[in-house]
């Protein structure tokens, strides 16, 4: 019986020891839910130049579109696996939100989810979300053009290596550009990622396709 009562208190304080180091593995893993007041929208201005880069058997051509400067909320983050071409780009998805969307992220559940290198959202009610509404602009278009989803390409293994340690909530600053890409391997193979370079698009095409070159986590 004594035998019995020590393992049973062994256990007891195991178990929820377990729980805990679980819970901040996956808060590690997967971030947590947060708010960002006064974040302005991206600061995008007319940029050319271009370059080319090797990636295995592909090679690739980048052309840049806009010089891109953005404060924001990371509402979620998707890892693709480098199997593909684009994997081997841009390996990271960021979803990245501004304004009342991020300054209102914690007391709204936007649900926030990527697959298939696209984001997406819902709310449980329209009422739920009516905080994050901008003047005279309905609740979807005001989530929709102050949030994005983002292929991420590192431009070295510093700007790699940060991009790999960004979870959901985080506060980042990302500078670089927006790119468009076009690349050829043997067989006839063809790859074509073009940027969104609007805030008011949505469906295929309204990702963008951003070559970082400068990025931190701020506190």
């Amino acid at each position: 019986m004594d035998y019995y009562k020590k393992q049973r208190s062994i256990f007891v304080y195991i178990i929820p020891a377990a729980l805990v180091l679980l819970a901040l593995f996956l808060v590690y893993k997967s971030g947590r839910r947060n708010a960002v007041a006064g974040l302005g929208e991206p600061v995008q201005t007319p940029e050319s130049g271009h370059f080319e880069r090797t990636v295995g058997q592909w090679k690739m051509s980048f052309d840049y579109e806009y010089a891109y400067d953005i404060e924001a909320l990371v509402i979620h983050t998707k890892n693709y696996p480098e199997t593909d071409i684009g994997g081997k780009l841009a390996p990271k998805d960021l979803a990245l939100a501004w304004g009342t969307v991020a300054a209102y992220n914690k007391s709204i559940d936007f649900h926030w989810g990527q697959s298939g290198r696209w984001y997406h959202w819902y709310a449980d009610t329209y009422e739920e979300i009516a905080p994050a509404c901008l003047p005279g602009i309905d609740a979807e278009t005001s989530v929709s053009i102050q949030s994005a989803n983002t292929h991420i390409i590192a431009a070295d293994r510093s700007v790699k290596s940060t991009i790999s340690r960004i979870r959901r909530g985080d506060h980042v600053h990302l500078k670089g550009y927006l790119v468009n890409i076009s690349g050829s391997a043997p067989g006839g193979k063809t790859f074509i990622w073009n940027s969104s370079t609007s805030r008011y698009d949505s469906g295929n095409g309204s990702c963008e396709v951003f070559y970082v070159t400068s990025a931190q986590i701020l506190p």
